[in-house]
């Protein structure tokens, strides 16, 4: 019993570290640094590579471990639990726009033959490969078509779980299902560190590498613009979804980037590291005074300051709307889900020119746009 006990100290210690370096060494001494990302660890063996993936929900377990070996390369003896993977992944399926994005970065996008919901997947590659029948959509990413999804023979599916429950029938299928909860990091950057896991299942580590560290001067350098800025801005983030509001935590990546930008965030003091739902009244109470309102959403067109109220008429009485001082993004015209999530320096740019644009003067918006 004392050395579970000792285990699961080890662990939450693990889980906890935001930004504080880390290396995962194998028995020959080969290590895999990981600067920001809390979510997953590598282990380098002589013969095969072991990729952990802590469970965002319940950090005295793992979500999964994965059992990495070069597909040229005879199966050793001994392996470690875990789901065997070959490397690299030849087909794959892409559960979100998020990783097709990652995907076509790391530059294998021949290797995507399948996607869920690509109606909200405004990248070329996938919408030509759709129209050319080289990519096929799966369906929903919360139910997608097991029947299609194993026609495709693919040798790994990319999925972003919402929850520690099993992903449905997909699962049965025996297919490796390649967990990428980065959006459960407490950091932009600690998300963006996603993309060197992703590029272990395709060796493209080198370039993953490079693509990482170019964000993290970019991210950095901008960051200190702001440093010592002296008024922050209060923000409140998004709209109501149904009967809800979902709130993006105040230990979210959103609320750091926000802080990262020298804003104050309305829900800055909350503990949660994903979103959690509040009802109307209670966002309002703590947000309704809010100096700046950001808004996200996927439409054919842009929204007014009208629209919004016509969606939802207490709308109106935010102190944002009265003052006409909300930015909204299209994330069906913008490049939204597919470029921030590896570039957050492109997102704190934007939000550094909303809060401040005396610090950015020459600088137009990536994503947003006042609403008119």
């Amino acid at each position: 019993m004392r050395v579970v006990y000792y285990l699961i100290i080890i662990l939450l210690l693990a889980a906890c570290r935001q930004k504080d370096s880390s290396v995962s060494q194998g028995q020959e001494g080969t290590g895999f640094r990981i600067d920001y990302a809390t979510g997953f660890s590598v282990t380098r063996m002589e013969e095969y590579t072991e990729v952990e993936v802590r469970d965002p929900w319940d950090t005295t377990k793992l979500l999964q471990r994965y059992v990495l070996v070069p597909a040229d390369k005879e199966l050793p003896q001994g392996l470690p639990q875990g789901v065997l993977v070959r490397t690299p992944l030849k087909r794959v399926v892409a559960a979100t726009s998020v990783h097709c994005g990652w995907l076509d970065m790391l530059g294998v996008r021949q290797e995507v033959v399948g996607v869920c919901e690509s109606r909200y997947i405004d990248l070329p590659f996938v919408q030509e490969g759709l129209k050319e029948g080289r990519i096929t959509d799966i369906g929903e990413a919360s139910a997608p078509d097991v029947e299609r999804l194993i026609e495709l023979i693919p040798d790994g599916m990319i999925t972003s779980p919402l929850s520690n429950a099993p992903y449905g029938r997909v699962e049965k299928t025996g297919i490796p299902q390649i967990k990428c909860v980065d959006y459960m990091e407490p950091t932009p950057l600690g998300r963006a560190e996603w993309i060197r896991f992703l590029a272990l299942f395709f060796d493209r580590e080198a370039l993953a590498d490079s693509l990482f560290a170019e964000a993290v001067k970019a991210y950095e350098e901008i960051k200190t613009l702001v440093k010592e800025v002296k008024k922050r801005p209060t923000v409140l983030l998004d709209m109501k979804y149904g009967a809800v509001w979902y709130v993006s935590g105040g230990n979210s990546y959103m609320g750091s980037l926000l802080k990262d930008a020298g804003a104050d965030y309305c829900w800055k003091d909350d503990s949660h590291s994903g979103s959690f739902p509040l009802a109307f009244e209670t966002v309002f109470e703590q947000g309704g005074e809010a100096d700046y309102w950001l808004i996200k959403y996927n439409r054919p067109q842009e929204m007014g300051y009208q629209d919004l109220k016509s969606d939802y008429a207490p709308y109106a009485h935010f102190a944002a709307w009265k003052n006409r001082s909300i930015f909204t993004c299209n994330t069906g015209v913008v490049p939204y889900y597919e470029e921030v999530p590896i570039r957050p320096d492109y997102l704190l740019k934007d939000l550094v020119k909303i809060f401040h644009p005396e610090v950015l003067p020459d600088y137009r918006l990536r994503y947003y746009r006042e609403m008119e």
